[in-house]
């Protein structure tokens, strides 16, 4: 009798989670620990990841290319895979077998995990570059483990730190005497290719809402041809939609759709998870905003032309960290502030956009456009990313990763000047002098 307890017991186990394994939808059940910072949102998307249900390490790299690959490519990566498939290299691998992203980025070890996902020891640098101290004179009494500290090294993406571009960009004031920002017309030029030549009219709903018709009447969407029924009308059956999603705005804006997607905001979309909402994330955010699920229409709204409460207070309207909550007194802010009242071109304004999403010129359809990046952790992580594409459009490269390496001085949103010096640049020149 307990030999057929016992085998029910674990038949019945083992059904379980073999249905868990191979036919269920929610798989939180095997989670094993908790996932990092960058993966936490689709962590019950298990297959993004774990492509098949057995698969082994190629597998899982392929997963991680498969997210991450192009961002790899655009930062020229410092170490790609080829460095570690170079036989003369074949000896490093005994120490970090890095033609693997989970050598050095294990999910699921919260215990062990350290800002941008790392799982290995500080000191990682080291084992490699032993040398480094007898080659370079200024590297020989740093500590082992400061190689990525801020305004020096990072293991991928090093194109505003290599020795060739902080000689190059040395100089300079610290404050360009006018910085300007290009204004973004992809939107515009691209998107209005793509508005439907037939649309729903759907007459009763627009007769139902004169004052939102009026509203739309002097929006982009009303310029570009986009009638009620180009939002409001299900992509599959045409039938009338109360609240127009991602799917309904991607049909025009594609290319916005697919950075959006790529970012936190609208990274679990791309999973077919349901959108995120601040309830469940780890950032500080406005106990008033913790139950809005987030979509293009968080920030966009569908019936006015309203950019730079997209670019500010959009953002204002949930996040609480200090960096946000400096953003009004900051000096960005106020320029921000200045050019709402008119006092100086929009041009010149500073929001959250201009640095989390920034405006970069791009060749698509054989046509030069301004785009805006949705993807608003493109240039997060490691904070260095954002210099060539956003500081150094109104900053000097010095004063950048100075400010960029100050942790006060990021949190209350750069109301002030770097306390500290990154010699970055001087040891650079030093070298190329010696």
């Amino acid at each position: 009798m307990i030999w057929a307890t016992w085998m029910l017991v674990t038949l019945s186990i083992a059904g379980y989670y073999g249905y868990i394994l191979f036919k269920a939808d929610n798989k939180q059940a095997l989670l094993i620990g908790e996932t990092s910072h960058g993966h936490y949102q689709i962590e019950l998307a298990c297959s993004s990841c774990h492509t098949e249900a057995f698969g082994g390490p190629e597998l899982i790299q392929e997963a991680c290319v498969g997210c991450h690959g192009a961002e790899l490519t655009e930062a020229n990566d410092t170490h790609p895979k080829k460095k570690f498939t170079d036989p003369r290299n074949a000896d490093r691998l005994s120490v970090v077998d890095a033609r693997y992203c989970v050598s050095c980025h294990t999910e699921h070890r919260k215990e062990i995990t350290a800002p941008m996902g790392v799982t290995l020891p500080e000191d990682y640098c080291f084992h490699c570059h032993t040398d480094v101290g007898g080659d370079r004179e200024s590297h020989r009494d740093l500590a082992f483990d400061s190689c990525a500290s801020a305004g020096c090294h990072n293991y991928h993406d090093n194109r505003a730190l290599f020795e060739d571009f902080l000689v190059h960009n040395h100089a300079g004031p610290w404050l360009k005497e006018i910085a300007r920002l290009t204004n973004p017309n992809g939107a515009a030029i691209l998107a209005s290719k793509r508005v439907p030549e037939q649309q729903p009219t759907f007459p009763e709903q627009k007769a139902a809402h004169p004052d939102i018709h009026q509203e739309w009447s002097g929006s982009s969407h009303a310029d570009a041809g986009v009638d009620c029924g180009g939002c409001h009308s299900d992509v599959s059956s045409g039938e009338w939609l109360e609240n127009p999603g991602i799917a309904q705005c991607q049909t025009c804006h594609i290319h916005e759709a697919e950075s959006y997607k790529s970012g936190k905001h609208g990274m679990r979309l791309a999973q077919s998870l349901p959108p995120i909402r601040p309830a469940d994330s780890k950032m500080p955010f406005k106990e008033t905003a913790l139950s809005l699920q987030q979509g293009c229409n968080s920030c966009h709204s569908a019936h006015r032309t309203d950019t730079l409460f997209a670019a500010s207070e959009a953002c204002l309207t949930c996040h609480n960290d200090d960096h946000s909550r400096g953003f009004d007194s900051s000096p960005h802010g106020q320029l921000l502030t200045q050019a709402i009242a008119g006092a100086i071109p929009v041009e010149q304004a500073v929001s959250c956009a201009t640095c989390h999403m920034p405006r970069a010129e791009n060749i698509i359809d054989q046509e030069t456009v301004v785009q805006v990046n949705h993807n608003q952790n493109h240039n997060l992580r490691p904070n260095e990313k954002m210099i060539r594409p956003v500081c150094m459009q109104c900053h000097s490269l010095g004063f950048s990763i100075d400010a960029l390496a100050d942790p006060a001085l990021i949190r209350n949103n750069f109301n002030g000047k770097p306390a500290n010096h990154i010699p970055s640049i001087d040891w650079s020149l030093k070298r190329v002098a010696d």
